[in-house]
């Protein structure tokens, strides 16, 4: 049973971890306190950056000679391969601990076995503290461990009564500048930001991100289903500028999009593109995470698909009473086949609202709409 100093280190730990978002990727964040043997905290430290040290190490060299004999408290499994850097099982054994507790067993094939190797060591260790916020905080990582594809959160903006924009199309501002800034931290912890022909042609979006010091620029990419000869994103669209990467998935026998694009061509599905060969691409990629920002169309497919992971909305204290809606094609006809997600959280963001909810993972997954 772990005791109360190492619960306190690993909310400590897991506070850590999320630093590394954004910034560690194809790589999980992970989080680490050294306790010494009389239980205080003698060491911390989060992985900062794929290829640099670990958790583990830079918590090690915090605690110098005090973690002998002492505990470390990790959010994920500690690894057991080389790979950019050394295993971190045998810098614990080396560094003298004689317990480690961490929260979420590691799913990977080539880093997975290094609580035998602690155990074989003589090291008592322990597992499953605090796992559910361990998992929350690493699940962009943890989806594409266990399932191959990339985590997907859909994040709109709408007015309380659900509308997106006005019935003659007009949406600036719908939420506030608040708000829209909290968007950018979204995009600066995501590896990519998605979204449709629909919202390329109608608000020529940059999707790269503004405002927030020491963000790495996600990939930004569009989904142009179009069958005809010309493409949504046109020469001179915001995107093709150089703030940021941009990828433009099209079908197979879609339009060339414009001379220099980076392009991904993709088997078509239903009235779409199929996004199960999006994600994996992506995947490939080193995509982790995926932050989809629009439109209704292409957020119901996603839906429809069962690769929604978690939902973000911002809701504004408005009202419209008509416009077009969040969400559009989902492929939900009755309410008893409502998507019932979990509210995790429920924040003010300036005047508006900023809830979030996740899927969970008993969802059955659905083909392609």
């Amino acid at each position: 049973m772990a005791t109360a100093a190492e619960t306190a280190a690993m909310r400590r730990a897991i506070t850590l971890a999320s630093r590394g978002l954004g910034h560690t990727s194809p790589n999980p964040v992970v989080g680490c306190v050294i306790l010494d043997a009389t239980g205080a905290t003698a060491g911390e430290g989060h992985h900062q950056r794929a290829g640099g040290p670990h958790a583990e190490v830079h918590a090690l060299r915090a605690a110098g000679d005090a973690a002998r004999g002492g505990t470390a408290v990790v959010t994920l499994e500690p690894c057991n391969h080389t790979g950019r850097t050394g295993p971190c099982a045998r810098a614990l054994i080396a560094a003298g601990v004689a317990r480690v507790v961490y929260a979420v067993p590691d799913p990977s094939p080539q880093a997975t076995g290094g609580a035998a190797t602690l155990r074989a060591a003589g090291i008592d260790v322990a597992q499953g503290l605090l796992a559910a916020e361990a998992e929350a905080g690493n699940a962009a990582w943890l989806t594409h461990a266990r399932h191959g594809r990339p985590h997907v959160t859909w994040k709109y903006a709408a007015t309380l009564d659900g509308r997106t924009a006005a019935a003659d199309g007009s949406s600036r501002w719908i939420t506030s500048a608040e708000a829209r800034a909290d968007v950018h931290r979204l995009r600066a912890e995501s590896d990519a930001v998605l979204v449709g022909a629909g919202t390329q042609r109608a608000d020529d979006p940059h999707l790269a991100v503004r405002g927030v010091e020491g963000a790495r620029q996600p990939l930004r990419v569009i989904v142009d289903s179009a069958a005809g000869a010309a493409s949504s994103v046109r020469p001179g669209a915001r995107v093709l500028d150089d703030a940021a990467p941009t990828l433009i998935a099209v079908a197979e026998d879609g339009p060339r999009p414009p001379a220099g694009a980076d392009v991904l061509r993709l088997p078509r599905a239903g009235r779409g593109l199929d996004l199960a060969a999006l994600l994996t691409a992506l995947g490939a990629r080193g995509v982790r995470s995926v932050l989809l920002e629009g439109g209704a169309t292409l957020a119901g497919a996603f839906v429809a698909a069962g690769v929604v992971d978690r939902v973000v909305g911002y809701l504004a204290p408005a009202l419209l009473g008509a416009g077009p809606a969040a969400l559009a094609g989902s492929g939900v006809t009755t309410l008893a086949d409502a998507l019932r997600l979990d509210l995790t959280d429920a924040v003010r963001i300036g005047p508006d609202l900023r809830l979030t909810a996740t899927v969970p993972v008993c969802a059955p997954a659905k083909e392609n709409a």
